[in-house]
């Protein structure tokens, strides 16, 4: 049954806005979608790296109506997460982590779901048409469908971009059978500029609008569960969850606003914790330290290899101390990392630690840090 409200889509943008949400925008879910083809090519170029679930979603990414047949209408909306400072400034910083601003606050998925729960009542209510909710966890393209809506445009950084809230914001998409007015698609602004592309520290970018997530900072401090590639260890710097360069300097932000949603504030503690301390972290205790935050996904042992890089990078002996007892841990991917962190800053002290323990070593991409050879 359908609506006989003359504008829902109106009411349902002016719905979103109340619930929260920054902006709001209605496009077709059903008709020819040139994204699909692009993450084929992306795929088949092995850019996704380890992320095997892009390949075996591929065809359900392929297009809304392909995970969906009953798609009509996409209501896709936007929450900003600015910060309130520029989140470069702790990359100086280098006896701190650097974590990605979107991961300081609480879990946006938690948030935007819950919020998006509710809109997709209001539209089932108002156009008596089914309904399902995405975020993105979902194998679902939400950034092609923004643009569409009329939200933004994928900057040359891959991320969408908005003119009035720059590159800081999330992403969420109710899917309806609902035939409703779809609003005009956004245009591409980027022009000339070069800004996101040129600031990569790994080069990420093969070409404008393309990105190679195997050397993106993001992928490899949350995605990738190996041994960082070592051509990548210098310039991770002190990122040990995610990395803000190319959304920080693209020029839109000048036009945005900080966070509104309280949730969304970061946490006093993630803003610069110190390595030391999270070198420190168990697994229980890095439960309980980054309860309810996108940081708990990535895991213990991945999140403190990226601390053991990060303190390699750092030329502060005092850390070493830090890297000792981890030069035993349980998982070859911290212990991996240690051994790279301590022939940085202590040589002498590596050779003593080598005699030590490279005999005992049984993990093979460890002897390899140990042997100055990793893969």
């Amino acid at each position: 049954m359908q609506s006989s409200i003359s504008n829902p889509g109106a009411q349902l943008r002016s719905r979103a806005l109340a619930l929260g949400f920054d902006a709001a925008g209605i496009t077709r879910a059903d008709e020819a979608w040139p994204a699909g083809d692009r993450l084929k090519a992306f795929v088949e170029l092995g850019r996704h790296g380890d992320m095997a679930w892009m390949e075996t979603t591929l065809e359900r990414r392929s297009a809304p109506t392909a995970m969906w047949p009953g798609a009509r209408s996409a209501l896709v909306v936007a929450m900003n997460y600015g910060p309130d400072h520029n989140p470069l400034d702790t990359l100086a910083e280098r006896q701190t982590g650097n974590i990605s601003v979107y991961a300081r606050g609480r879990d946006y998925h938690d948030l935007i779901k819950s919020r998006l729960k509710q809109l997709a009542g209001d539209v089932a209510e108002i156009t008596g048409a089914e309904v399902k909710v995405f975020v993105d966890t979902a194998p679902l393209m939400e950034k092609p469908l923004a643009q569409k809506a009329g939200l933004g445009w994928q900057g040359k950084h891959t991320n969408l971009v908005s003119r009035e809230l720059g590159s800081w914001f999330f992403l969420g998409t109710v899917l309806t059978s609902a035939e409703l007015t779809p609003d005009a698609a956004e245009a591409d602004h980027c022009g000339s500029c070069r800004a996101c592309l040129d600031i990569c520290p790994t080069a990420a970018f093969p070409a404008p609008y393309q990105l190679d997530a195997r050397r993106c900072i993001s992928y490899l401090t949350i995605e990738y569960a190996g041994p960082i590639p070592a051509e990548f260890r210098p310039a991770m710097g002190n990122r040990i969850y995610g990395c803000d360069d190319c959304l920080a300097a693209c020029p839109w932000n000048k036009f945005a606003s900080s966070a509104s949603e309280s949730a969304l504030f970061a946490r006093a503690e993630l803003k610069g914790p110190g390595l030391d301390e999270l070198a420190a972290l168990d697994e229980p205790a890095f439960r309980d330290v980054f309860s309810g935050s996108p940081v708990k996904r990535s895991g213990r042992d991945r999140f403190v290899r990226n601390v053991c890089i990060a303190i390699g990078n750092s030329g502060e002996p005092r850390l070493v101390s830090s890297l000792l007892p981890l030069l035993q841990d349980a998982a070859p991917v911290v212990r991996g990392a240690a051994v790279w962190a301590l022939a940085r800053l202590d040589p002498a002290g590596f050779a003593e630690e080598k005699a030590r323990r490279r005999p005992a070593e049984h993990d093979r991409t460890v002897i390899a840090e140990w042997d100055g050879t990793p893969e």
